[in-house]
């Protein structure tokens, strides 16, 4: 008799295992990772399901950039003070403001200052701006997005409920929840590159990087009986996730944090510095 079971499809066979409808999200979750399991699912997608669950629950105010965290251009200032703030921050956007963090006027195309060095006599961020979107931080991510790709626009502003800003958000924010850190050109991913000088004494460092790599590379001795990286020695020094800015001394070291999503480090600036009651921990 032959066998009246042929292997089946990878979509046959999950429909099968969610044959019993999840009666909550919890259920749901176990049944993804059964399917994982059993190799119906490979990693990359269970994370991406995950994601996307989490979007729909999330807020803005859940992955925002704080206010205090905000990197801003003040119209007030000349152009030769803020390209060079532009330039080392290396975003693609900026919020405007005209004096105070809560009079943000428009947002600024990093590009658009190529202009200056086209013509600085006749060069004018205020006509340049694009304008600027203001959300409430109760907004739901699964929303925000919807907004983000129909209005195209990548940046919105965060206020409160008495309409002072709260921080911002890009799309870059939501999407990495669901997809994982999005790499662009200024990021470097070979294992060769995941230390970086930038000037001297300071570096640009991947949180994947191996302690004993980093100590080689930096004439550094940290330990790695208990973290493999240094993201993981960071991670323990601040004890939490830490927001993007923040900063903290190891040894002779400091680590600013650059890069961060909600589950993970990914990039740090390190100083080499000479440790002083005021550069302990901040």
């Amino acid at each position: 008799m032959d066998d009246p079971s042929p292997k089946n499809g990878w979509l046959e066979r999950l429909s099968a295992l969610l044959i019993r409808e999840p009666e909550d999200r919890e259920q749901l979750i176990t049944l993804l990772h059964s399917a994982f399991e059993r190799n119906l699912l490979d990693s990359d997608a269970l994370s991406m399901i995950e994601g996307v669950m989490q979007v729909s629950e999330m807020q803005a105010r859940d992955i925002m950039v704080p206010r205090s965290q905000m990197d801003v251009v003040d119209i007030n200032e000349k152009p030769e003070k803020f390209i060079p703030f532009a330039i080392e921050a290396a975003h693609s956007r900026f919020p405007v403001i005209a004096g105070s963090e809560d009079d943000i006027i428009g947002i600024l195309l990093a590009k658009d200052l190529l202009r200056y060095y086209a013509d600085p006599e006749e060069f004018n961020i205020r006509s340049m701006l694009r304008p600027a979107v203001f959300i409430p931080e109760s907004k739901r991510l699964n929303v925000l997005l919807k907004d983000f790709r129909s209005n195209r626009n990548h940046m919105a502003i965060v206020v409160n409920e008495y309409g002072g800003v709260a921080g911002l958000v890009t799309i870059e924010d939501v999407l990495e929840l669901i997809v994982g850190e999005i790499e662009d050109e200024y990021d470097f991913d070979e294992d060769e590159d995941n230390i970086v000088m930038e000037s001297d004494g300071i570096y640009r460092v991947k949180a994947i990087t191996e302690i004993s790599s980093f100590n080689e590379e930096l004439d550094a001795n940290f330990a790695n009986d208990d973290y493999d990286t240094i993201g993981g020695l960071v991670l323990n020094k601040f004890g939490r996730l830490p927001h993007r800015g923040e900063s903290v001394t190891i040894d002779h070291f400091k680590f600013t944090v650059q890069r961060v999503d909600s589950r993970r480090l990914h990039m740090l600036k390190v100083e080499k510095i000479t440790v002083t009651p005021e550069t302990i921990a901040e």
